[in-house]
């Protein structure tokens, strides 16, 4: 399936500074097709991976079979498999060669087969993400800016700033002071910003 939507990001979108990418990826909508029909899910949680000094960035550890589309054009997406059974999606961001990413931990389905729901659903966590939105390995190394399969369109809502919060990452302890950089970017609900 293919969709022509004019709101799709483009690479140039993807081709800034991570953090910036991973504060205004908030917001905007996932779509994922697939045998079992359209999903569009609204990103409310988000974690940034950059370059190769980045101790927490799989790339730390060299440029590797794994790890290449990390060095590839912006726009890509990096599907990984951790524990053995939950899959993670990630959007490479940045130049050529400088290995860059964004973790989408969490989102709120917002649209099921088709069908609006009455209420948002929300998925917190990567794995839990990748369950839901039926995506592994097979969506590795796709190109998130053509609208085949899964892509991300800007539906025009702005957010104001008091609605980011920056935290630092999570499960990463083994990177050190890596760890404690607040690279996580989620977005609160205007309820939760009382």
């Amino acid at each position: 399936m293919h969709s022509s939507s004019p709101n799709i990001l483009p690479q140039s979108f993807y081709d800034r500074p991570t953090l910036k990418v991973a504060k205004e990826l908030l917001g905007k909508y996932l779509l994922r097709t697939s045998a079992d029909g359209r999903i569009v899910a609204k990103i409310v949680d988000v974690e940034a991976y950059i370059g190769p000094e980045d101790k927490a960035c799989h790339a730390s550890k060299g440029r590797t079979k794994r790890t290449e589309v990390l060095f590839g054009p912006p726009g890509q997406t990096y599907v990984y498999l951790i524990y053995g059974m939950y899959y993670l999606l990630n959007f490479v961001t940045e130049r050529l060669d400088f290995p860059a990413a964004i973790l989408i931990r969490g989102i709120e389905i917002v649209e099921q087969r088709g069908e609006p729901l009455a209420h948002p659903l929300h998925i917190d966590g990567p794995g839990r993400v990748c369950r839901h939105l039926n995506i592994d390995k097979a969506l590795n190394c796709v190109d998130v800016t053509i609208g085949q399969s899964i892509w991300v369109e800007d539906r025009g809502e702005r957010l104001r700033a008091n609605r980011i919060t920056a935290l630092p990452r999570i499960g990463v302890d083994y990177a050190g002071e890596w760890a404690k950089k607040p690279w996580r970017f989620c977005l609160r609900s205007p309820a939760q910003q009382e």
